[in-house]
C-alpha cells in the first residue's frame, strides 16, 4: 500500500506538470491501435513459423540457430499481449483490464526488448567468431554452450524486470484508469542509468563485431563467398533492427527523463516529448515483425528447412493433379525461388 501511495503521489505531481501534454487525440489512438493489430498478425505468424521450423530441423543446431530460436520465443512472449495495447488505444487511452494485466504488459515489454537486444548481440558475436576465428572458435561454437548462455540471459533479464510484477502500475487520472507502463513511466534519473546499462553494451558489441568482420574480409578471409555474404547480411539486419526499433526509443527516453520535469520546459515541448515516447515505444514492437528476416537470410539451416517444406508442398500439390510434366515444372520453379 505504501508503494502504491508513493506511485500515486508521483503521478499526481507529474500530471500537474503535463496537463496540456496528457491529451491523446482520437486520430492518434486509432492509428496506434491499428498499428499494434497489424504488428500482432505479422509478428505472430512470422515467429510461430520460425519456432516451428527451428523445432523440426534435422541434425545438430548451430549456435546462431539456438540464439535465433530463443529470440523467436522472446518475440512471441510479447506479441501475445499486443492486442491489449491496441485495446488501450482504441478505447481512448483507458485501461479496462485491471492491475495484474497492466503489470504483465510492462514486464513482458521490457523482458522482450532486452532479451531481444542481447540475443541479437549473441548472433552477431557468433558470426564474428565464425568469420574472424573459424578454427579457434570451433570448440566454443556449440549448441550446448549457446543454450547455457541463452538461459543465463533469460534469468538475468527476468530477475531484473521482476520488480514490475510486484509494484502498483494502475491509477485513476481524470476519472480514467491508466496503466503506468503504457507511456507513463516515471521520469527518474535512476531510469537513465538503467537504460544506459541495458542498451549500451549489446549495441557496442554489435558495432564492434560488424567492424571486425569487415576488417577481416578486407584483409582476405579464406572463407567461401556464400559464408562471407551470409555473415554480412546477418550483421547488417541486426544493426538495422537496432537502429529502427531500439535506438530511437532509448534516445527518446533519455531526452524525456532529462527534460520533461525541467521547470523551463514549455507545455508544448512536454506534449512533443510524450508523443515521441509513444512513437518510439511502438517502434520497439516492430522488432517482432522484423526478426523473421534474420531467420530467413541469416540462418542457413532455417533457410534450407523452409525451402524443403515449401518445395515438398508444391510437389505434392502438383502430383495430386496427375500431371507429371506440371509436377516437374512446379518443382523447378519452387526451387528457383529459394536459391
Amino acid at each position: 500500500m505504501e508503494s502504491a501511495t508513493v506511485d500515486l503521489s508521483l503521478l499526481t505531481n507529474q500530471t500537474t506538470l503535463e496537463t496540456c501534454a496528457a491529451v491523446e487525440t482520437t486520430v492518434e489512438n486509432t492509428l496506434f491501435g491499428c498499428y499494434y493489430i497489424l504488428v500482432f498478425f505479422l509478428a505472430l505468424n512470422g515467429n510461430s513459423l520460425a519456432l516451428w521450423v527451428f523445432c523440426h530441423q534435422r541434425g545438430a543446431s548451430s549456435p546462431a540457430n539456438v540464439f535465433l530460436m530463443h529470440l523467436a520465443v522472446a518475440d512471441l512472449s510479447y506479441v501475445i499481449i499486443l492486442p491489449l495495447r491496441a485495446t488501450y488505444h482504441l478505447t481512448g487511452g483507458h485501461w479496462p483490464f485491471g492491475e495484474v494485466p497492466c503489470r504483465v504488459v510492462g514486464f513482458l515489454f521490457y523482458v522482450n526488448m532486452y532479451a531481444s537486444l542481447y540475443f541479437l548481440a549473441c548472433v552477431a558475436a557468433d558470426r564474428y567468431m565464425a568469420v574472424v576465428h573459424p578454427v579457434r572458435s570451433i570448440k566454443l561454437r556449440r549448441a550446448y554452450y549457446a543454450h547455457i548462455v541463452s538461459f543465463c540471459l533469460w534469468a538475468l533479464v527476468i530477475v531484473s524486470m521482476a520488480p514490475l510484477l510486484v509494484s502498483a502500475q494502475t491509477a485513476e487520472v481524470d476519472k480514467v484508469t491508466v496503466c503506468l507502463q503504457l507511456y507513463r513511466e516515471k521520469a527518474s534519473r535512476n531510469a537513465l542509468i538503467s537504460l544506459a546499462v541495458a542498451f549500451t553494451p549489446p549495441f557496442l558489441a554489435i558495432l564492434s563485431c560488424y567492424m571486425l568482420i569487415i576488417r577481416s574480409l578486407h584483409k582476405g578471409s579464406r572463407l567461401e563467398p556464400k559464408v562471407k555474404m551470409r555473415a554480412l547480411r546477418t550483421i547488417s539486419l541486426v544493426i538495422l533492427i537496432y537502429v529502427v526499433c531500439f535506438l530511437p526509443y532509448h534516445l527518446s527516453r533519455a531526452t524525456f527523463i532529462l527534460g520533461f520535469n525541467h521547470p523551463d520546459v514549455s507545455c508544448q515541448t512536454r506534449r512533443g516529448l510524450r508523443l515521441a515516447n509513444r512513437l518510439t515505444s511502438s517502434l520497439t514492437c516492430l522488432n517482432g515483425a522484423m526478426d523473421p528476416l534474420v531467420y530467413v537470410f541469416g540462418a542457413k539451416k532455417f533457410h534450407e528447412t523452409l525451402r524443403q517444406m515449401f518445395c515438398s508442398k508444391a510437389s505434392l500439390s502438383a502430383a495430386a493433379s496427375g500431371d507429371l510434366k506440371g509436377t516437374h515444372e512446379s518443382s523447378l520453379t519452387a526451387k528457383s525461388e529459394f536459391l
